[in-house]
């Protein structure tokens, strides 16, 4: 009995052994795997891909084709290859300088270089009264009731002098000028300086303010009232009386309507000057 003893003890010591030599094997060979071999060299560091950025906005934006009014030229005897210098200066220009799609009554912030400021620099808020010129000549007026007094700045579109164009409020009004703010009331032409931007849909139309003002008792600068003007914007029953509107009716000119050298039809030079505009801005 006590020789069965003694040879399960040696059995048991024995396979003792071996699993510890069979655990110290396991060690030096997993570490002998992970560490590299003295002759080999060091794997070369590759850094991640950069992350796919998608410009949702942009994307969205370029859905909705528009055109800057100034890049169409005017029906006289032009130059063409004179407009086709200034549009590659143009483009240069909005490389540098991002030129919001915007409307006459769209609310507008224009920051200036001013060396006569304190910040070197000048925010001004309004609302655009008015486009107008071609090629670099475009310009656009702002305008802003500022301590009960009427402020317009006429801006240079190109001009270098600009450092930021901010759309706070993108719509259309019933009139493509309205200058005649300037004989509204003042309420019309407020626009709070500290005004913070309305969200507007960059694929949807672009909303229409069909807002008509009233105005202030006569003299205005202009007979708005002409038909000349064509004014949708102006309740002329609250300052004119019928008489006064049967007296600017006799001075409607009917034979304009079938002038057909007045206008022309820009649809295929608009096509192809947006075509190269947006392939040169891809660029």
């Amino acid at each position: 009995m006590a020789v069965c003893t003694t040879g399960l003890g040696k059995f048991a010591t024995t396979l003792r052994f071996c699993r510890k030599l069979q655990h110290q094997n396991e060690r030096l060979f997993s570490t002998s795997m992970c560490r590299p071999a003295a002759d080999s060299e060091p794997p070369k560091f590759v850094p991640p891909s950069k992350p796919v950025i998608v410009d949702k906005t942009q994307t969205v934006t370029s859905l909705r084709k528009f055109l800057s009014p100034e890049f169409v030229p005017p029906r006289q005897r032009t130059v063409p290859f004179k407009f086709f210098l200034e549009r590659k200066d143009m483009i240069r220009r909005r490389k540098m300088l991002n030129i919001p799609e915007f409307y006459v009554g769209s609310i507008l912030a224009v920051t200036m270089a001013d060396p006569n400021a304190s910040g070197k620099t000048n925010r001004f808020v309004g609302i655009c009264i008015q486009r107008g010129g071609n090629g670099l000549g475009a310009t656009f007026v702002l305008r802003n009731i500022i301590n009960n007094q009427g402020v317009e700045i006429c801006y240079e579109m190109y001009n270098p002098r600009i450092q930021k164009i901010e759309v706070l409020k993108l719509e259309k009004r019933l009139d493509d000028n309205l200058m005649y703010l300037r004989d509204a009331l003042p309420e019309y032409s407020t626009v709070d300086p500290e005004m913070k931007p309305v969200p507007f849909s960059p694929t949807g139309e672009v909303p229409v303010n069909s807002l008509k003002v009233k105005m202030l008792p006569k003299p205005w600068s202009k007979h708005w009232e002409r038909p000349k003007f064509n004014i949708q914007g102006i309740s002329f029953d609250l300052c004119m009386t019928p008489n006064q509107m049967a007296g600017a009716q006799k001075r409607a000119q009917p034979w304009r309507e079938y002038d057909m050298l007045r206008e022309y039809d820009t649809t295929e030079l608009e096509e192809q000057i947006l075509k190269e505009v947006q392939e040169e801005m891809s660029k």
